[in-house]
């Protein structure tokens, strides 16, 4: 009997799989699993910080029960009219912007040292990325001791002057430590950044006759551009909210010569115990950051998006 008259084959009716229907695999459904994340980062964050902008309208000192009353806008006014609050902004501004710079030329040093091969890079690596791994407060009181005491500290050791660093010198001392916490970070992102660089690129401009520095500076710089620039937002963004070293190597001081915004915002509200007014202030920081964060992030997306359109 030939193929076509051989009859036609007729699968079993229990053998037939149902056509999956469409519209189930929604963009709800694939999300679903994320709502407990959801919830948790919303309870955690978000709630506190609706609490925040309730109390930043109100009078509330812990130590005079019962003097919690709306007062309005009136805090804000305060905040603003507040020399020591706008001196606090001012340092804030100051060591994020010299920590951030200094991290980032540090980082990009030592990044590109550590893109050659030598040997015991593997070692060098690790040692340097160890000040990173170092919890923030164990980091500031090993250099309030180690390193500014005007007794036994290497600076004493190294230049033998019995200066005392953290009172003639309270931000830059919290800048160093600062600095010295923050470089490996940068060093890892400019590192990664080297390493993501096309090698037949290097080796055509190499070919081409163009020179070490020739060849950093219009390729590997503009390559290194996003990595940079992402360096930068993340590092501005955790640098701003320093706090572990200057409430352990100077306590603001002498003075308020030390003294951030998060430091100011923990002395106002659980040294003080004015809840309206510190609320008041972390709302204003927290608008700030997101300002700032908003449009470094359009930057870094336009950067993003120019290089990708051009590949």
């Amino acid at each position: 009997m030939s193929a076509l008259s051989a009859p036609a084959r007729t699968e079993p009716a229990h053998a037939k799989k149902a056509a999956p229907k469409r519209g189930t695999d929604t963009p709800f459904r694939r999300r679903l699993p994320l709502l407990p994340a959801l919830l948790f980062v919303v309870a955690v964050t978000q709630l506190p910080f609706v609490l925040t902008v309730i109390y930043s309208f109100q009078s509330w000192n812990l130590v005079r029960p019962g003097s919690r009353h709306f007062v309005g806008l009136r805090n804000y006014i305060d905040v603003f009219a507040d020399s020591t609050f706008l001196g606090a902004l001012l340092n804030t501004v100051v060591l994020t912007v010299v920590c951030v710079f200094f991290s980032l030329l540090l980082g990009l040093g030592l990044a590109i040292l550590l893109d050659r091969k030598f040997l015991g890079r593997g070692v060098v690596r690790t040692l340097l990325i160890t000040p990173f791994l170092i919890l923030p407060a164990a980091g500031a009181l090993l250099w309030k001791t180690t390193m500014f005491d005007p007794t036994y500290g290497l600076l004493h050791f190294v230049f033998g002057t019995d200066v005392d660093w953290l009172s003639e010198f309270p931000l830059a001392s919290v800048m160093a430590q600062v600095v010295w916490q923050w470089t490996p970070f940068m060093m890892l992102l400019i590192l990664a950044g080297l390493q993501s660089q096309p090698k037949d690129v290097l080796e055509a401009a190499s070919v081409d006759g163009a020179g070490r520095w020739r060849t950093f500076t219009l390729i590997t710089l503009p390559h290194l551009s996003r990595f940079l620039q992402l360096a930068t937002l993340l590092g501005a963004i955790y640098i701003v909210n320093s706090f572990d070293a200057i409430f352990l190597m100077t306590q603001g001081g002498p003075g308020t010569a030390s003294t951030n915004l998060p430091f100011y915002i923990y002395q106002r509200a659980f040294q003080g115990f004015d809840i309206g007014q510190s609320s008041a202030m972390g709302v204003i920081v927290v608008i700030l950051t997101m300002i700032v964060a908003t449009f470094a992030l359009r930057l870094m997306f336009r950067a993003f998006s120019v290089q990708g359109g051009a590949k």
